[in-house]
């Protein structure tokens, strides 16, 4: 079994045809299928169901997706390794990041990476922290930005802070309330609550801060889009209760910013794994001063 061929599977896997996975391995077709065959030989089992129509995984496909998959990285992670030390680094980096990453020392940090390292090619997937998380825990993404969580972060991640700050309320400029130097969180529970759903990193913080007052905690409206809940409080839905560095708050005539008692502060962080795991494009990344507004 050639690292060669289990990339071959890959690309069929993925790209549902020999023809297009051919043209995306630079190689003829026939080469594919001979490749292919000579697998299923060697395994003992059909990987595809082959139709005019598609291509499709048997379950003995299935099965060997997680083991190529490895085997390929692996291999991607030993080419950036050695280019590092070579001072040419290659390879990717895959990074997820949950809502308020424009609002964090984040971009910078990857402008100089481009920088010193323009040979590196960054994915960027977005998602909430609940969904962001396993997948470093898993390995499919190298690091992600989230809210760290009010009782720490499992053991076997690592972090970075990139952003500290604290809740503010997001209040409709005609409402008394905008007039309030302060608003405790009975009195933003007076009206509806706006605020992020349960796959927020930032969810939690605010249960724990409710619990901690004795006031409940019962969102009426959720979403992680803080745009969205900047027109919900405009339309007069209720009050918000939002990330402070959240970019466009201040800026929004329809919309007064007020502080919450007692303050709600949170951190959102870069987190991977700990131990040997850490491709040479992430470790490349992590050791780039932090840039001025960290902490």
């Amino acid at each position: 079994m050639e690292v060669r061929t289990l990339r071959y599977f890959l690309a069929v896997a993925e790209e549902q045809s020999f023809t297009r996975a051919a043209a995306r391995c630079h190689v003829a077709q026939p080469a594919i299928s001979q490749q292919i065959r000579a697998l299923e030989r060697e395994l003992g089992e059909a990987l595809f169901e082959r139709d005019s129509r598609a291509v499709r995984l048997t379950a003995a496909g299935e099965a060997l997706m997680p083991h190529a998959r490895t085997v390929s990285a692996a291999v991607a992670a030993a080419k950036a390794e050695f280019a590092a030390r070579s001072g040419l680094l290659t390879g990717a980096l895959s990074l997820g990041a949950a809502d308020g990453v424009e609002s964090s020392s984040l971009p910078a940090l990857l402008g100089t990476f481009h920088r010193l390292y323009p040979g590196v090619t960054v994915d960027l997937v977005e998602g909430a922290s609940a969904g962001l998380v396993p997948q470093v825990r898993q390995g499919s993404l190298d690091a992600v930005f989230v809210a760290v969580p009010p009782a720490g972060l499992e053991p076997g991640l690592e972090h970075r802070v990139l952003v500290r700050d604290e809740i503010v309320a997001l209040v409709g400029a005609g409402r008394p309330q905008a007039r309030q130097t302060a608003l405790s969180l009975r009195e933003v529970s007076a009206v509806p609550l706006i605020t992020y759903g349960p796959d927020s990193g930032l969810h939690s913080r605010l249960r724990t801060a409710f619990e901690a007052a004795g006031v409940p905690f019962r969102p009426a409206y959720a979403t992680n889009h803080v745009a969205l809940q900047l027109e919900l409080v405009a339309a007069g839905v209720g009050i918000a209760l939002a990330a402070g560095a959240a970019r466009g708050i201040t800026r929004d005539p329809r919309i007064a910013v007020v502080p919450v008692t007692p303050a709600i502060p949170y951190a959102k962080a870069l987190v991977w794994r700990s131990g040997p795991h850490s491709s040479a494009p992430l470790r490349a990344l992590l050791d780039l001063p932090a840039p001025a507004d960290d902490e």
